[in-house]
């Protein structure tokens, strides 16, 4: 099989999901820069991949796919190396819950109400962080009460639901309000300790 190409930016917490996912896996890519917030706009080339215009979209030997979830499902399915979905139903529909939420409810108020707005903002928005940090709380709660026993999300074995959740808390942490909040959930505290010493995650801190 050909060598898989990631379209996006690598500041990017979706584009990070996927480089995460073919890292887990072992799988060598290319990553072609592309910034949705560049001053001259997105490249006219690029809506042939994503019809939306956004990050991060995804080749494979001629196959294009956009969104986040659907890519990493392909990879871990087509390719070889440690399966990172559950082969029973109900851990697999858990691990589906912890990505929807974590899409549906914790990324936009943890990454953009209080990251983003805290550490880009010349005047944040105070108003907007607090409101972000009361929906980081549910969602931490939620993702806490969600987790099995074990050293990962849905137990002994990494998934998709790891992989996904570590970029959208790595940006949370990069504040103080986000860590005092997420100290106050001492499992999903350990278990971000426990990932971002992972040598998948640290590679993708970096452009490969």
């Amino acid at each position: 099989m050909g060598r898989p190409i990631v379209y996006g930016a690598n500041y990017s917490v979706y584009v990070r999901i996927v480089r995460l996912v073919l890292a887990e896996k072992g799988i060598d890519y290319e990553l072609v820069p592309v910034d949705v917030f560049a001053t001259e706009g997105i490249p006219a080339w690029y809506f042939q991949h994503h019809p939306f215009g956004r990050i991060p979209a995804f080749e494979h030997d001629g196959f294009r796919l956009f969104e986040t979830s659907a890519i990493a499902r392909y990879v871990d399915e087509v390719f070889a190396g440690p399966a990172l979905q559950p082969t029973d139903a109900r851990a697999r529909a858990t691990m589906n819950q912890i990505i929807g939420m974590l899409d549906a409810y914790a990324y936009r108020s943890m990454v953009w109400d209080v990251a983003v707005e805290r550490l880009k903002k010349e005047a944040p928005d105070e108003r907007l962080i607090a409101s972000g940090l009361s929906q980081a709380s549910k969602a931490l709660q939620t993702l806490s009460s969600l987790k099995a026993p074990g050293p990962w999300l849905l137990g002994d074995g990494l998934t998709l639901a790891d992989l996904h959740a570590a970029p959208i808390i790595a940006y949370f942490v990069k504040v103080a309000e986000g860590q005092g909040l997420l100290a106050e959930f001492p499992e999903i505290q350990a278990w971000w300790t426990r990932i971002a010493g992972r040598a998948s995650f640290l590679r993708t801190e970096k452009t490969e």
